[in-house]
């Protein structure tokens, strides 16, 4: 399956960062991508390196398996996995790009400490405060089970350390300082990743 999983994460990157990219440049004339900002050693700068590392990771995977150099866990090594995977994949790229398109021109890779954007809480922004991420999760765990090797599972270890450095490190402190109360109230209300799960005190 690791033909397929190569296939799935190349539309999940053309998708999901490029064709956004592309539709976020021509709505405001900026690409949106701030790159891995904060200085060496920062929370800011880790969470950005741990990301690029995790999507890294993830295309060698497939590529391993496919040159012979890296066979799947036992484990994971079974139909019923990769059916699993499989699913958790469309359903988290169907969420990621839903959630794009929802957040409009707010759409970030990266933050700008000096910019502002709007704080975007309705769609799926009603239900979780990071749903960009929450559908990562899953696309990114449905791609480890279809390959099923320890660098695959490596990936999504460290894509979720990253996105929780990002979110509670980096990006709930910017939105707090720039949004103030009308954000307090929000993520006192809306979970972080999950409905109801990671609310922060009002």
């Amino acid at each position: 399956m690791a033909g397929w999983a190569l296939l799935f994460l190349g539309v999940y990157l053309l998708l999901c960062f490029g064709a956004r990219t592309m539709v976020h440049q021509a709505r405001t004339g900026s690409t949106g991508f701030k790159g891995i900002s904060g200085a060496p050693g920062s929370a800011e700068w880790v969470g950005g390196v741990l990301f690029a590392v995790a999507l890294a990771l993830g295309v060698a995977a497939p590529l391993l398996d496919l040159a012979g150099v890296l066979g799947p866990l036992p484990l994971l090594d079974a139909e019923v996995v990769q059916a699993a995977g499989g699913g958790l994949f469309f359903g988290g790229l169907v969420s990621t790009v839903v959630a794009q398109a929802a957040m409009g021109d707010s759409w970030r890779i990266g933050v700008d400490h000096a910019e502002r954007t709007e704080l975007v809480t309705d769609g799926p922004f009603a239900y979780v405060r990071n749903p960009i991420f929450a559908g990562m999760i899953p696309a990114t765990l449905g791609i480890a089970l279809l390959v099923g090797n320890v660098v695959a599972v490596v990936a999504v270890v460290l894509l979720v350390v990253a996105l929780e450095i990002q979110t509670r490190r980096v990006e709930e402190p910017y939105l707090l300082s720039t949004h103030g109360r009308a954000y307090a109230r929000y993520a006192a209300r809306v979970g972080r990743f999950f409905p109801g799960v990671g609310r922060l005190r009002a």
